[in-house]
């Protein structure tokens, strides 16, 4: 029977709940069924050994037997219940408190595990809608021993059904497809073949979004493929229950220390603090919101800095994707390996965020740090709940000469192949000998069609602010003494905040002041003036003649009303004889890191705009990676006379139409 004949029988069981469940709730039941039915085909073949040990073990007063009975089962953890799923069926009667008295058989490790999943209100749910006998029933026709469902197909079953159960929700927190995982793991491991063929090798694998494993267990498999004899320690952190539950006994199966898979929340409970790991690779959620997370993290990255893991820059709160990668950065080795990291990203970590924003302080903390090798564009529609375009960043703390200081792109959006039948959003895969082509392509480290290499500055600009003079001419004229009315501190002249009558009497003073000032207005004449400073000299000495002082607000007041833009007026400038700049004409531009500011303003600014200056206490670094720009290919646009050809073509079949449907009404 192979992986989709499986899924099909047990998918086939999950619609025996219809009714008392919904099919949203099918992974309940299912899921942790699926691991019991594991666990149970895994410990078939020492099942009465263990029984056979534990009762030698009884009167011995030994605190803890798990270790010597997990050496009989011949695994992480053992079952010293009579029951099994075939001897649950023989007494339908009794058939719930008998499960749960096979389930609190298992060694600890491995109930909890079952207790993430919460099961016991649904053995109580099953039985009362007599279903619990037939699920078991059911379950016990299906072989998951190992020598019969390798790990990796149970992964694949595991997160098939997830996929099926999940389709209205988060199905993409859970998996992703296994030849993307094998592209990453290829990327990752490439460079250091000859040091994992090392005899007595020991490496570490770490997914801080591990979900249900798979990135592991793909990491695993290819590191025991290179080296049967390397020994391998994988570490995950996963936010889902049922996902941890299932990573972790899939981990315990393998033969893994299944205490290294951690539940929890990566951004606020760091499972393996002060860890550090040789290879970590993960695909966390697209887009994920941190906003729960929000004061935690804020302060974090205030209280530790760079000496914590959120140093660089927090991101936009909306898409948390660049915490999980400093999370990772967090936890290189300093020897003389290093680490190497392997993240999927969609595109918003490239180029999101302008300089001196989040995002982009971050990316410069890690291209300037020479942290980033490369970046691989995937091809579109590869992922079950997406088909937006995705990206494989790769970072090491250690990179190899060749490689210092450049980044690697690699543009892999046409290496696939179409699926005979879609799943949910994944209509694209990439074969086998394309991932070999890819890996090859980014291995060789040379440019062609499809690879391109920069200095890490060519992902850097600086963005300059450009200034241009305030240049206003000032009139006195009856549609610019109306702007005055709609100023706020003329407006606020004729209200007050004390009550009664104090406060009557200020407004009352206050509209007095304001028919003052408007009647002085009028009586001027309307010349207009282009030197604010001798306007602002024949303003005051008119208001003075009226017994009316003109302080701050309101000169700022009046001339703002009286004002207007006017490039033929002089140059207005402040108390300190520095030309004030006009907002409104404000500009920025962005330099390249690698040219000089002042000689790229003077060609490309200055010739054009004189007048312009730069307000160098804004000028910021920012950094992007615009990936499709650098593989951009122009199509040409179709000629005129075929774009003619067509419309005629089109208005004849219209025609045709149009002539049918008369002929039929006729």
């Amino acid at each position: 029977m192979n992986f989709n004949d499986k899924v099909s029988l047990i998918w086939n069981i999950a619609e025996l709940l219809r009714g008392p469940y919904r099919k949203e709730q099918y992974g309940d039941v299912i899921l942790p069924m699926c691991v019991l039915r594991r666990f149970d085909c895994v410990l078939s073949n020492t099942k009465e050994d263990v029984l056979k040990k534990y009762e030698s073990l009884k009167g011995m007063h030994i605190q803890n037997v798990d270790p010597i009975l997990n050496k009989v089962a011949g695994q992480n953890f053992n079952n010293t219940s009579k029951y099994d799923f075939e001897k649950l069926l023989a007494d339908p009667d009794n058939i719930a408190s008998n499960f749960r008295n096979y389930i609190n058989g298992f060694s600890k490790n491995a109930r909890e595990i079952i207790e993430n999943f919460e099961f016991d209100k649904q053995i109580t749910k099953l039985d009362e809608n007599n279903l619990l006998y037939l699920v078991i029933s059911e379950f016990n026709k299906v072989d998951f021993h190992p020598d019969v469902v390798s790990n990796v197909e149970m992964g694949y079953i595991f997160e098939e059904l997830i996929r099926r159960f999940s389709e209205n929700g988060e199905a993409g927190d859970h998996y992703t497809p296994r030849e993307v995982i094998k592209l990453m793991v290829n990327l990752l491991l490439n460079e250091d073949i000859s040091d994992l063929t090392q005899e007595g090798k020991i490496v570490t694998i770490f997914d801080p979004a591990c979900g249900t494993g798979g990135m592991l267990s793909v990491a695993e498999n290819y590191l025991k493929e290179l080296n049967p004899d390397i020994k391998v320690e994988a570490f995950g952190q996963e936010i889902n229950p049922q996902s941890y539950a299932i990573c972790k006994s899939d981990m315990l199966i393998k033969g893994q220390d299944a205490e290294n898979i951690v539940l929890g929340d990566s951004f606020t409970q760091d499972g393996h603090k002060g860890r550090t790991f040789r290879y970590m690779l993960t695909n966390p959620p697209f887009g994920v919101d941190w906003k729960k997370q929000e004061k935690f993290i804020k302060e974090e990255a205030e209280r530790e800095g760079f000496n914590g893991r959120f140093g660089a820059g927090l991101p936009r709160i909306s898409d948390g994707s660049l915490l999980f990668l400093q999370h990772l950065i967090s936890k290189m080795r300093q020897d003389e390996n290093g680490s190497r990291i392997g993240i999927i990203f969609n595109g918003s970590p490239l180029f999101v965020g302008d300089a001196g924003s989040g995002e982009s302080e971050i990316r410069r903390w890690i291209i300037e740090n020479d942290l980033l090798e490369g970046i691989v564009a995937l091809p579109e529609q590869l992922f079950y709940n997406t088909g937006i375009a995705t990206y494989i960043w790769i970072l090491t703390n250690r990179k190899k000469d060749y490689r210092k200081g450049k980044i690697q792109l690699v543009n892999a959006v046409d290496f696939y192949k179409k699926m005979r039948k879609s799943l949910g959003n994944k209509r694209n895969e990439i074969c086998e000998q394309q991932i070999a082509d890819i890996t090859k392509i980014y291995g060789n480290f040379k440019e062609n069609e499809y690879c391109k290499i920069f200095d890490n500055k060519d992902f850097g600009y600086y963005k300059i602010t450009i200034e241009r003079p305030l240049r206003l001419n000032f009139k006195v004229c009856s549609e610019r003494i109306e702007n005055l009315k709609t100023e706020q501190y003329f407006e606020k002249l004729a209200k007050s905040k004390k009550k009664g009558k104090e406060g009557l009497d200020e407004i009352e003073k206050g509209k007095l002041l304001q028919e003052k000032i408007l009647n002085v207005l009028k009586s001027m004449d309307d010349k207009l003036y282009k030197n604010r400073d001798e306007f602002l000299k024949v303003l005051k000495k008119t208001f003075k003649n009226n017994n009316i002082v003109i302080d701050k607000n309101l000169e700022k007041a009046l001339l703002n009303a009286l004002s207007g833009k006017d490039e033929t007026a002089d140059v207005c400038k402040d108390s300190k004889g520095n030309t004030e700049p006009d907002t409104d004409l404000r500009d920025t531009e962005n330099v390249p890191l690698k040219e000089n500011i002042y000689a790229y303003f003077e060609r490309e600014v200055k010739s054009h705009v004189p007048d312009a200056w730069i307000d160098e206490s804004k000028t910021k670094i920012g950094y992007e990676i615009p990936f499709t720009r650098y593989f951009y290919k122009y199509q040409p646009l179709r000629s005129s006379e075929e774009i003619i050809k067509d419309i005629i073509e089109l208005e004849k079949k219209i025609q045709e139409g149009l002539k049918k449907v008369l002929e039929d009404e006729i």
